[in-house]
């Protein structure tokens, strides 16, 4: 099975694209190095101060995809300091 987290974040303060590229990428890097997950900028990409981002990860067992989602979700909301949630949606394929 394929489960998708997509995530909405602001970035209140990012006043270029450069800047906010400067903002997401480390955070793409993290959860790719801490969950071991795909994830990339999927949306809002010429937006200066929102970003939509996706995660996604692979597993025969749903409960444990849609747990471990949550806890890329429940991480990002706690540690990443660059900006807020807006939204978080998880979905099993």
């Amino acid at each position: 099975m394929l489960s998708t987290l997509t995530i909405h974040l602001h970035l209140p303060t990012c006043a270029s694209l450069k800047e906010k590229r400067g903002r997401i990428k480390p955070l793409l890097s993290r959860l790719h190095r801490e969950f071991n997950i795909s994830v990339a900028e999927m949306g809002l990409q010429d937006q200066w101060q929102e970003s939509l981002i996706m995660c996604a990860m692979v597993n025969s067992d749903v409960v444990t995809l849609q747990q471990s989602l949550q806890n890329v979700a429940k991480w990002v909301e706690a540690n990443w300091e660059d900006g807020q949630v807006i939204d978080e949606k998880i979905e099993v394929i």
